[in-house]
């Protein structure tokens, strides 16, 4: 309140005296909730149920704090931290990995002959092209929480689709990890250079 109070105050002086051009100093502006203790409490040191972000990062890695941050709820609500919680994207980073780190095979050139291979193809391209535009409208829109559940999803759907190292997969997987970048950056950079890409994952432009 107190942020909002003085943001505002501040322009309003400025544009009455003509210091600046503009009443308001945002377009927009979106209040975050606050990440609870366990027992739905308020974190503060004299409680002592303050969650360092120190030792998380040390025990599971940043990008898993990063990304469970994201994952834990509705950016706009309040939400209680589980220590479950954290392990679950720690084992979807992990999947992550062991997915993309089997690219490094030489590219099959086998066209799927099966009506089963051929439906898969077709299935996996629609989730895809699904999760870019779920991914790219949630972002815009702050629902990080559902941006990463669509994210999970094609992981899913990549890992039951067993359809080789075609070029096709290869192409899924570098667009899935475009769309993760935002959420687990450090992972996400190391698993491109997997394919053989000269430049940073972050300097490519998004996925359509």
């Amino acid at each position: 309140t107190l942020h909002l109070l003085y943001s505002r105050f501040w322009n309003k002086f400025l544009n009455d005296i003509g210091a600046v051009p503009v009443s308001e100093p945002y377009r927009k502006r979106t209040s975050h909730g606050f990440i609870l203790a366990a027992n739905n409490e308020k974190m503060s040191k004299s409680r002592g149920n303050v969650v360092n972000p120190d030792s998380v990062v040390k025990m599971y890695g940043a990008d898993t704090l990063r990304l469970y941050e994201m994952f834990i709820g509705p950016f706009d609500q309040h939400v209680s931290w589980d220590a479950h919680g954290i392990i679950g994207t720690r084992r979807f980073l992990e999947r992550v990995y062991k997915l993309i780190s089997k690219s490094q095979k030489p590219i099959s050139k086998q066209i799927p002959n099966s009506k089963s291979q051929t439906e898969k193809l077709k299935r996996l391209e629609r989730v895809l092209h699904q999760t870019i535009k779920k991914v790219t409208e949630d972002i815009e829109s702050l629902r990080l929480n559902t941006a990463v559940i669509s994210l999970m999803i094609l992981l899913n759907e990549m890992e039951i689709s067993e359809i080789g190292n075609s070029k096709f997969e290869i192409s899924c997987k570098k667009t899935f990890l475009q769309l993760l970048a935002p959420f687990a950056p450090h992972i996400v950079e190391e698993l491109w250079h997997v394919f053989g890409e000269k430049k940073s994952i972050h300097a490519q432009p998004w996925p359509k």
